[in-house]
């Protein structure tokens, strides 16, 4: 069993991962990304322990206003993220051994970046990665990577200076909203903590685009997905870790520290977990698809109260790479909502509101089937399960001059507005007091890069809000989904709830990122195919 200890940074690194291929998005209007120079480097002390374990620690880099730059930057590349959407489908016990103290830049949206050391080839060469279950290649920079600006600020790997170095040359490419890193394959040694593994095969990035990548505390990422979603079909480092017998069991675990007053970030620990880490039992679910950690989960609480949204089940993710928790439009705003969250207006849902609300309460009381509403209407059509946009077969409307993509926004809009006014009905709310609240929620649509604020000062007056996994509720309470950024009068909080609509045959899916895994220590069981939660301790 191996231990890995994560450690924290400032900055903020948001990243929703869509495709197939392990298409990563990175982005957030709020996020904080633009560290000044001098802190591109972190003084690293080395302390082996009695226990056996040998840890790397780092020291938390402080908020920097400088960063919102950065963040300003990403806005213009929202339609990438839509873009890469609708392209591609989402796809206890005695330690053993010590640890050279690995950990990522976990994106932790406001509370911390969590990253840690990795070293390839003979002597090593050390880098930072993100351990991210949310995708299955491991990528750094290479040394030939000379026309891109993010390369020339981290450590890039020299095949010339390793003697296990094996030449592939295999051309790779990974898609990310904001861009794609492309480069080819190479095999050499990866040492992680104590254990190397022999003969793993990564990419070599000679292309980074985007302000993103130039102002990352990481390097690189290590995928610990499945194989399924790893481009090339490459072997996934985790693979070969059983394979080579360097774990004692086909696990590993996930320890989050969110307390931020701490420099130590948290854990991960190859080949078990660590009883310190956790209180109580883990409750277990199978995994359900493989490829990216999926699992199905129950009923949303809001306050107490069900949403209805996921009474039959919904698909989940639990994803290390990404710092909130994100959801399908519909619900999220109906939590945003429930917390005074406040988005950008959506004209296009009001005018469906205004034009079809009423119309839309008389089929919901006249027990029409709610995946059939919208159909009825004409905004969308019905395909057996589910509603789909009139404009689907691309056909321009010549008698209102609406293109595809405005069929497919007032059929999804259509979509949410159904799921609300049902949920409403409900608590049989009056048809004035539904219209009102629809409106509202409308009102709270997150804006386009999916950020929604809220008042810091009424933090203690938010609703819990809670997720069924396994026949069990596991709450998050106001402190654990808000996250706050600065001290005092310049302090910005920001809702750890955000929207994403990943479409069929792979979504609906809910990501549980790092607002959800820090409060509850997860375990990733490939020998048994299923993921467990515990409250962190």
């Amino acid at each position: 069993m191996i231990y890995l200890f994560i450690f924290k940074t400032r900055t903020l690194f948001f990243k929703i991962f869509t495709p197939c291929l392990s298409i990563r998005e990175v982005e957030m209007r709020g996020v904080l990304a633009m560290m000044l120079l001098s802190c591109l480097v972190y003084p690293i002390a080395f302390c082996a322990t009695d226990d056996g374990l040998f840890r790397v620690q780092v020291r938390k880099m402080k908020f920097d206003e400088n960063n919102r730059l950065a963040a300003r930057l990403e806005t213009k590349e929202g339609e990438a993220l839509r873009a890469s959407i609708r392209k591609y489908s989402l796809l206890g016990g005695k330690r053993d051994q010590s640890s050279d103290g690995d950990i990522v830049t976990l994106k932790n949206y406001m509370d911390a970046q969590y990253f840690g050391e990795i070293a390839i080839g003979t002597p090593p060469q050390k880098f930072t990665v993100i351990f991210d279950t949310g995708s299955s290649n491991l990528w750094i920079p290479s040394s030939k990577c000379y026309f891109s600006v993010p390369c020339f600020f981290h450590s890039k790997y020299k095949s010339s200076q390793s003697s296990t170095y094996k030449k592939n040359g295999k051309p790779a490419e990974i898609h990310y909203g904001t861009g794609a890193i492309s480069g080819f394959f190479s095999q050499d040694s990866v040492k992680v903590g104590d254990l190397t593994v022999q003969n793993q095969e990564f990419i070599e990035a000679t292309r980074e685009p985007s302000v993103t990548f130039l102002v990352a505390k990481f390097d690189g990422i290590l995928g610990l997905g499945f194989q399924e979603i790893s481009v090339g079909n490459s072997t996934p480092l985790w693979y070969n870790m059983i394979k080579q017998g360097l774990v004692k069991e086909p696990v590993f675990s996930f320890w989050l520290n969110r307390k931020t007053e701490e420099e130590e970030g948290g854990e991960i620990v190859f080949g078990g977990t660590d009883p310190k880490h956790f209180k109580g039992e883990h409750t277990y679910v199978p995994v359900t698809r493989k490829g990216y950690w999926q699992f199905d989960m129950g009923e949303i609480l809001i306050g107490g109260s069900p949403t209805g949204y996921c009474a039959g089940k919904c698909s989940a993710i639990a994803d290390s790479g990404t710092s909130l928790l994100a959801g399908p439009t519909t619900v999220i705003t109906m939590i945003n909502q429930a917390i005074g969250a406040s988005g950008v207006v959506s004209q296009e849902c009001k005018a469906v509101v205004q034009q079809y609300g009423q119309t839309l309460i008389d089929l919901l009381t006249g027990e029409v089937q709610p995946k059939r509403v919208c159909s009825q209407i004409g905004l969308c059509t019905f395909d057996g399960t589910r509603g789909v946009s009139m404009g689907i077969e691309s056909i321009v409307d010549e008698k209102s001059s609406r293109s595809s993509g405005s069929h497919d926004a007032m059929c999804s809009t259509c979509e949410m507005a159904v799921v609300w006014m049902q949920n409403l009905l409900w608590q049989n709310q009056t048809r004035d007091s539904i219209m009102n609240n629809i409106n509202e929620l409308c009102e709270r649509l997150p804006s386009l890069m999916g950020e929604s604020a809220v008042d810091c000062g009424s933090i203690s007056k938010m609703p819990t809000v809670s997720f069924t996994i396994g026949g069990k509720v596991f709450d998050l309470s106001p402190k654990e989904y808000i996250l706050k950024l600065g001290e005092g009068a310049a302090a910005q909080c920001i809702s750890g709830f955000t929207a994403l609509d990943v479409p069929p045959p792979r979504g609906p899916l809910w990501i549980l990122g790092d607002v959800f895994m820090g409060r509850y220590h997860t375990i990733f069981d490939y020998g048994k195919l299923r993921v467990g939660f515990a409250k962190a301790a």
